[in-house]
């Protein structure tokens, strides 16, 4: 029974070498972020709560060695159940690793889909603040329009008045140039934002 027990520490052993391989490739990919802080075994199987493969090897290994103390000690059907468990935790554990890949898979196929969705959300903002842009331009632009018609309207009127109507038409005028002025000034910055959002 011995050699048994030397098999099973000797199957522990390679698998504790690619658990901690599979652990550290783990530690490095962006998918495993996702599920990390998961159990990657059910509390039915093993005691161990980790995301990483090698406490669950250490927790076999403390079981080949209570197995060992249990023959020593001629409890055969203890043992007998304690063997039953190590071997399917042995498996259960190939099984994982070996997989380790596909687990991964899903979580990375989801940080593709988060990224696209925050790209997309980032696009939309950008399209919506360029069209809301485009809307104020023209609006401006229209504002622009009224205000010449306004200037152009005062000045015709500036024919057969008196002095003092005059007076008051001129300033008028100023005041509407002024407006004018402002209305244009708010064009060019409108039409740098504009610019400079579609540059994205």
């Amino acid at each position: 029974m011995q050699s048994a027990i030397n098999k099973i520490h000797a199957i522990l052993d390679q698998l504790d070498e690619q658990a901690k391989q599979v652990d550290q490739q783990n530690k490095l990919s962006k998918s495993h972020k996702i599920i990390q802080e998961n159990d990657i075994f059910s509390e039915k199987l093993f005691n161990t709560h980790s995301d990483l493969f090698h406490p669950y090897i250490a927790e076999v290994k403390s079981k080949t060695n209570e197995l060992s103390r249990l023959l020593i000690a001629n409890k055969n059907a203890l043992a007998y159940s304690r063997l039953l468990i190590i071997e399917q935790q042995i498996s259960a554990l190939r099984n994982a690793l070996n997989a380790n890949g596909a687990l991964h898979k899903e979580p990375e196929q989801r940080l593709v889909a988060m990224k696209a969705r925050r790209y997309k959300k980032a696009a939309q903002a950008v399209m919506q603040s360029s069209h809301n842009l485009h809307k104020k331009l023209n609006e401006t632009f229209e504002f622009e329009r009224r205000l010449l018609e306004m200037i152009h309207a005062r000045e015709r009127q500036n024919n057969n008045i008196t002095a003092k109507q005059s007076k008051q038409l001129t300033d008028e005028v100023l005041a509407l140039h002024q407006r004018l002025g402002r209305c244009r000034q708010a064009i060019s910055k409108l039409e740098r934002e504009i610019a400079q959002s579609e540059k994205f």
